[in-house]
């Protein structure tokens, strides 16, 4: 504890500022694929190295990322854009302080299985489609596409799913086609023969924000160093996920007991990469929730350069 003690003050002085409020921040973690930046850069030591001790905590899939943000059981967590910008507006105060993963082609998408009918996007008038959430980046996203189409939006039919069990409502025709991620995508595709019948980050939500990281503005008030050091170093570790082969070779062993969405070598080495930004873009953000506003999930519209710490703003 105490070799600990010094290393952690003798980096903090040579940074040149004041130590950190808390020496461990808890990381509410999700999707392996979306996480995995820093993930692996937690399991390689450099946010140790950067003088801050992180502590992933997983998050199944029927844990509510928010309450366990307001609950207090992390720090900071992991949760889609439509989980947090809905957050906010029911009255919980967030500062967003990392955008996690940017969806790129195929990284969402509608699927269905190889003998569907439904092989044309716009052939339904009220397309059932299987989401995780019914008001969540699922029906958001798929909304906007089949809109594109020429469906109309309010007769969609969107059927709540768990990821692990899409499939199997796709094979008892519950559901027309299925809203994935990857590596759920992936998976499907290598396991069922899994067809992609259209790609949800294109048109408006090319290039869409996928994921962030957030704090409640009573925690990041309270430790504002502590925060600064983690976005600091959180982006160095999203820099890493520019290297596409090193993350791919990382998968695999990235997700902890329980972790969401985890891969083998084989998934790792087919799933469709999205980006992994170094600082929350508001004007990105922004795409997120006036697509909400606009679909009816918000209904004011929100400023999401708020919700952004004014460092992380250029």
């Amino acid at each position: 504890m105490t070799l600990g003690a010094c290393s952690f003050f003798t980096e903090s002085e040579e940074r040149g500022a004041p130590p950190p409020e808390r020496q461990t921040l808890r990381v509410g973690v999700g999707n392996v694929l979306e996480t995995a930046p820093l993930r692996l850069a937690v399991a390689d030591g450099l946010f140790r190295r950067g003088g801050l001790r992180v502590e992933l905590v997983e998050l199944a899939p029927e844990d509510d990322p928010m309450a366990q943000l307001t609950e207090a059981e992390v720090d900071v967590v992991f949760a889609d854009g439509v989980e947090l910008f809905s957050a906010v507006a029911d009255g919980t105060p967030l500062r967003i302080q990392g955008e996690a993963h940017v969806a790129g082609t195929d990284s969402m998408a509608l699927v269905t299985l190889p003998d569907s009918a439904y092989t044309d996007l716009g052939a339904l008038d009220a397309p059932r489609i299987a989401v995780p959430d019914r008001r969540g980046l699922g029906s958001l996203t798929a909304r906007s596409v089949l809109r594109a189409a020429g469906v109309d939006p309010q007769a969609i039919d969107f059927v709540v799913v768990p990821f692990d069990g899409m499939v199997t409502a796709l094979r008892e025709q519950r559901v027309d086609a299925a809203w994935l991620t990857e590596p759920h995508i992936t998976r499907a595709q290598k396991d069922h023969g899994a067809t992609v019948l259209a790609d949800c980050a294109h048109g408006a939500t090319e290039d869409f924000p996928m994921s962030a990281y957030a704090a409640t503005t009573d925690f990041a008030s309270r430790n504002p160093r502590t925060l600064d050091l983690f976005r600091e170093l959180l982006a160095r570790a999203q820099q890493r996920g520019t290297d596409t082969g090193a993350l791919r070779r990382g998968l695999p062993g990235a997700g902890g007991a329980g972790s969401v969405g985890s891969v083998d070598d084989v998934t790792a080495s087919l799933v469709s990469l999205g980006t992994y930004p170094q600082a929350a873009n508001p004007e990105r953000l922004q795409r997120v929730a006036d697509l909400m506003h606009g679909s009816g999930l918000l209904s004011q519209r929100l400023d999401v350069t708020s919700l952004v710490p004014e460092r992380e703003i250029s």
